[in-house]
C-alpha cells in the first residue's frame, strides 16, 4: 500500500493529529467558499504513547482514541492523519517528459524511488505527484514529479492503529503538507523565485521546510522544540520539569537576556537567559538550513520565515528571528488564513499550533 490517498481527496470525515504533548481532532464543514469550524478538540496526550514521531503504545492509543471520540460524540468514522515529517523522505525528480502515465509510475516507483531512499525499496510506502514542466540545462524537456517515501512498518502501524480503533484512515500523508494546504493561500502572494521557509516548532522538534509556488524543496527536523525551551526556563528557575508546555503559552520572547517574559527590562534574568540560547540553537539551525538551500539555487531567494506549531505562537518571536536571520519573520494564523468561522474566539497564542490539524480536516471537507 502507498501513503494512502496522498494525492487525492476524500469527504466527509475529520482530521486527527497525533503529536508527543497532544491529541488533536477537526472537523469541518463547507459554507459556500468559507469553512465553518464544527470541531476543535485537543486532548492532552499521556506520557510514552507518541516517542520521536512514532507510535509506542498502541493498545493505549486505541483506548484513547475511542474515549475522546465518544466523550465528545463524534460518529464519523473517515480519518485524515499525518505522520512527521523526520520519518519521510521527500524529494524533486526530473524525469523525460515523453513517457506516458503508465511508464512514469514505472520509472518513479521502480526505478528512481530506490535510489532516494536510507531504507530498502521493499521497505517503502512510496507515493509521487507529477508536477509541472521545464526545460533542462541541455535544452530537453522534463516533468518534475514530488516523490514521498516511508517506511512501511511506520505507515502500517499508524493504519492498524486507527483500524483497530474502528476508524477508517482514508487519508495518511505527512504533516508539512498537512501546513502548506493550510496556508496556501498565503504561499500565493509569493512569486516562483521566492521562496518561503516554514519553521514547524513542534513538542519536541521543529520541522523546516522550504517551500517554492506551494511544493516543498527542501525538508529538515531538528531536535528543538517547544519542550525543550520550556525545560531550559524550569532549569534556570529553579523549577520541576514538567511535559506541559502551556507555560509557555502568553509568554514573550525577551529581545535580550536582560529582559522578562512579560516584555519589560530587569538587571538579571536566568529564565529569560536560558530561554534565549535554545532560541540562539533554533536560529543557527534555520540559518543552517536556508543557506544549504539558497547553495542549490543563485536565482532563488527567502522572502519570509513563517512560525508554525505549538512553539510558533510565542510573542515577538518573530522580532528575534528577523534580524538574526535577515529573513522578514511572521507567525501564521490558520483561522485568518482559511477565512474559518469560529463560534468560540480561539486565543491568538494557540492558532499556529493548529495549521496541521486543520490541513488535515480540510482533506475531509
Amino acid at each position: 500500500m502507498f501513503l494512502k490517498n496522498l494525492f487525492s481527496g476524500s469527504k466527509q470525515g475529520i482530521g486527527i493529529e497525533l503529536t508527543p504533548e497532544r491529541l488533536n481532532i477537526v472537523q469541518l464543514k463547507k459554507q459556500g467558499q468559507a469553512y465553518k469550524l464544527v470541531n476543535y478538540i485537543s486532548e492532552e496526550m499521556p506520557e510514552d504513547l507518541i516517542q520521536d514521531g512514532q507510535i509506542t503504545n498502541p493498545p493505549e492509543l486505541v483506548d484513547l482514541l475511542q474515549t475522546v471520540l465518544a466523550e465528545y460524540k463524534i460518529k464519523t468514522k473517515k480519518v485524515a492523519t499525518a505522520i512527521p515529517g523526520r520519518d519521510v523522505v521527500t524529494r524533486l525528480i526530473p524525469v523525460p517528459a515523453e513517457l506516458d502515465d503508465r511508464e512514469l509510475r514505472d520509472m518513479v516507483l521502480n526505478q528512481e524511488a530506490g535510489l532516494y531512499l536510507p531504507f530498502p525499496r521493499e521497505e517503502a510506502d512510496v507515493d509521487y505527484q507529477k508536477l509541472g514542466f521545464f526545460v533542462d540545462e541541455d535544452g530537453i524537456e522534463k516533468v518534475q514529479v514530488l516523490l514521498v517515501a516511508a517506511r512501511r512498518d511506520i505507515t502500517d502501524l499508524y493504519l492498524n492503529t486507527f483500524q483497530e480503533a474502528g476508524l477508517e484512515v482514508d487519508v495518511l500523508e505527512i504533516s508539512s503538507f498537512s501546513l502548506i494546504r493550510t496556508i496556501r493561500q498565503q504561499l500565493r502572494q509569493f512569486s516562483s523565485q521566492e521562496a518561503v521557509a516554514i519553521a514547524d516548532i513542534e513538542f519536541d522538534n521543529t520541522e523546516i521546510s522550504i517551500v517554492v509556488d506551494g511544493v516543498p524543496h527542501f525538508s529538515r527536523t531538528v531536535p528543538l522544540g517547544a519542550f525543550q525551551i520550556q525545560n531550559a526556563l524550569a532549569r534556570a528557575m529553579n523549577l520541576p520539569p514538567s511535559r506541559n508546555t502551556e507555560l509557555l503559552q502568553g509568554m514573550t520572547v525577551p529581545l535580550s537576556p536582560g529582559g522578562d517574559m512579560t516584555g519589560n527590562t530587569t538587571t538579571s534574568n536566568p529564565g529569560a537567559a536560558a530561554i534565549l540560547r535554545v532560541l540562539g540553537e533554533l536560529a543557527d539551525e534555520l540559518r543552517r538550513s536556508i543557506d544549504f538551500y539558497l547553495n542549490q539555487d543563485e536565482n532563488l531567494e527567502v522572502a519570509q520565515l513563517l512560525l508554525a506549531g505549538p512553539g510558533g505562537g510565542l510573542g515577538q518571536l518573530d522580532e528575534f528571528f528577523t534580524p538574526r536571520l535577515s529573513v522578514p519573520t511572521s507567525h501564521i494564523d490558520p483561522i485568518e488564513a482559511l477565512s474559518l468561522e469560529v463560534d468560540e474566539e480561539i486565543p491568538q497564542v494557540q492558532r499556529p499550533g493548529m495549521g496541521v490539524v486543520l490541513g488535515l480536516g480540510l482533506r475531509e471537507v
